[in-house]
C-alpha cells in the first residue's frame, strides 16, 4: 500500500487536472452558445438555398447546369471531410471516421477512386495515416470561419468535378441535434440530389418540388441565373456544414471535460479516504507502541 507522502502527492496531481478540465469545460461552455448562435442563424439561409437548387434540379430549362447532371457510371468521387482542429472533443471525430471508413470500403468494393478535402486538423491528420489521395486542405479556420478560407480547398473538387475527373462529391461532418447529441452526418454536394437530407437532418424538397408544378422564367438567360444560384448553394452548404461541426465540437467538449472533472473528483474523494485509513493506521500503531512500552517498563 502506498505511503501518505505518495497519496498527498497523487491527490495534488489530480486537482491540478480537474481544474483544468474545469476551465476547459467553462471555456467551452461560452464558446458553445455563440457557436450555436452562428449555426442557427444560417439554417434558414441554406434551407432555402437547398430547396431552390433542387427546384432548378427537376425543372426543364434550356439550359442544363453541369452540377444538376447526374453521371451514368461513377468511376471516382471526392469527399470533404469536416472535422475539428483541436482534440479533447470525446468520440465526436471518431464517430466521422468510423461513418467515413464504412463508405470507403464500399467505394472500393465498386472499384471507385475516391479524392479527398480535409477540413480541419484531426481530419488532415487521419487521411494522411490512412495513405488517402488528400488533393486540398484547410487547417487551423478558426472558431469564426470565413467561407473565403474554405472555398478555395473544395473549389478544387468541384472543378475536378465539372472538368469530369470527379462524379460525385460528398461531405461527411457532424450534425448538432442538441447539447447532448452530435450524429455523424452523411449526404451528397453535387450532383444535386432528387431529395436531400442535410446536416440539420431534414428531409428537402418532398411535396414541394414534384416535376411539372411549377417552372423557372430566367432573366438574362439561364446559364447567368443558375451559375449565381449554384455558387451560392455551394458555398451555403460547405459553411453551413462547418459551422455545424463547430457547434457540435464546442458542445462535445463541454460535455466530455464536465465528465472529465466529475471523474476527477471521484478519484479525490477515493484517494482521500486511503489517506485518511492509512493516517489513522500509522497513528493506531504509533499508540499501540507506546502502550506496549508503556507496559514493557
Amino acid at each position: 500500500m502506498p505511503g501518505t507522502k505518495e497519496i498527498r502527492v497523487k491527490i495534488r496531481s489530480v486537482q491540478n487536472t480537474r481544474k483544468i478540465t474545469k476551465a476547459m469545460e467553462m471555456v467551452a461552455a461560452s464558446k458553445m452558445r455563440k457557436a450555436q448562435d452562428r449555426m442557427r442563424a444560417t439554417r434558414p439561409y441554406t434551407g432555402r438555398a437547398i430547396t431552390i437548387a433542387m427546384h432548378a434540379a427537376r425543372a426543364n430549362a434550356e439550359y442544363r447546369h453541369p452540377l444538376l447532371t447526374k453521371r451514368d457510371t461513377v468511376r471516382r468521387v471526392g469527399v470533404i471531410l469536416v472535422t475539428t482542429d483541436k482534440g479533447l472533443c470525446g468520440a465526436m471525430n471518431t464517430n466521422i471516421f468510423r461513418l467515413l471508413i464504412n463508405h470507403a470500403k464500399e467505394w472500393e468494393a465498386k472499384g471507385v477512386e475516391v479524392d479527398y478535402c480535409a477540413i480541419g486538423n484531426k481530419g488532415f491528420a487521419f487521411l494522411n495515416r490512412m495513405k488517402a489521395n488528400v488533393v486540398s486542405h484547410v487547417v487551423n479556420y478558426g472558431d469564426r470561419p470565413h467561407i473565403e478560407k474554405l472555398i478555395g480547398p473544395v473549389g478544387l473538387l468541384i472543378k475536378s468535378y465539372l472538368d469530369g475527373k470527379v462524379d460525385e462529391i460528398h461531405v461527411f461532418t457532424t450534425r448538432f441535434v442538441n447539447t447532448m447529441k452530435q450524429d455523424a452526418s452523411h449526404f451528397t454536394l453535387v450532383p444535386i440530389p432528387q431529395e436531400f437530407m442535410d446536416v440539420r437532418g431534414q428531409r428537402h424538397a418532398e411535396e414541394a418540388v414534384k416535376e411539372g408544378t411549377w417552372d423557372y422564367i430566367y432573366e438574362p438567360d439561364a446559364k447567368s441565373v443558375l451559375d449565381a444560384l449554384l455558387v451560392r448553394y455551394l458555398e451555403s452548404l460547405v459553411f453551413q456544414s462547418v459551422a455545424e461541426s463547430i457547434g457540435s465540437e464546442q458542445s462535445a467538449r463541454m460535455v466530455a471535460m464536465k465528465a472529465a472533472s466529475d471523474n476527477a473528483q471521484n478519484i479525490i474523494k477515493e484517494l482521500q479516504l486511503i489517506y485518511n485509513k492509512n493516517r489513522q493506521a500509522a497513528i493506531t500503531k504509533e499508540i499501540s507502541e507506546i502502550v506496549g512500552g508503556a507496559a514493557a517498563v
